[in-house]
């Protein structure tokens, strides 16, 4: 049974991430032909070097100290899971939060865990004032699922400096918006 709570700058650093596998066996993924996105063999191991982990912890400081949002899950006092969310709008009417990573433990994935946090981070981006949040999502047919699960759709805007940081993910935007009642 996860726990779930925000994290605070003091508590992120290598360490928090001990019992943390970001493994991903990967074989199927998304990609751009001829203007359509169809999935494609492309077979590798995703993993985090040290320096990997050295840059997310950075990352995650950066996201709390210019009052952004980090969130996380814990299992048996082991960080399991965890998302988070910029603080800066962007895009056009400034409609746009990013959200800048999200990810669970191999060991922990396939649990609804990443939706809790999607769902967190969504909640925290609408009180905000944000009418989407926008994910630069890993392209693996899994994790493009799990997006589409979230009601994720193509963005119907770029930010390019996601394209040129990453340029194999998919650009994706959540509504935000609150509908029924």
């Amino acid at each position: 049974m996860a726990e779930y709570r925000e994290l605070n700058l003091e508590e992120i650093n290598r360490e928090l991430f001990r019992d943390f596998i970001r493994h991903q066996k990967v074989t199927k993924c998304l990609r751009r032909q001829d203007g359509e996105w169809v999935v494609k063999d492309d077979p590798f191991i995703d993993d985090w070097s040290e320096e990997d982990y050295q840059t997310l912890v950075s990352c995650l400081k950066d996201t709390l100290s210019t009052g952004g949002f980090v969130y996380a899950a814990f299992a048996d006092g082991s960080l399991k899971a965890f998302a988070s969310v910029e603080a800066e709008p962007f895009g056009g009417e400034q409609r746009y939060l990013d959200l800048s990573c999200i990810h669970v433990s191999e060991d922990m994935r396939g649990q609804g865990i990443g939706k809790v946090l999607f769902c967190a981070a969504k909640e925290w981006a609408r009180v905000r004032g944000a009418k989407k949040l926008y994910i630069s999502a890993h392209s693996a047919v899994e994790t493009q699922a799990f997006y589409k699960a979230m009601g994720c759709v193509e963005a119907q805007e770029y930010n390019p400096k996601h394209v040129e940081a990453e340029p194999y993910d998919c650009q994706m935007e959540c509504s935000l918006e609150v509908t029924g009642g």
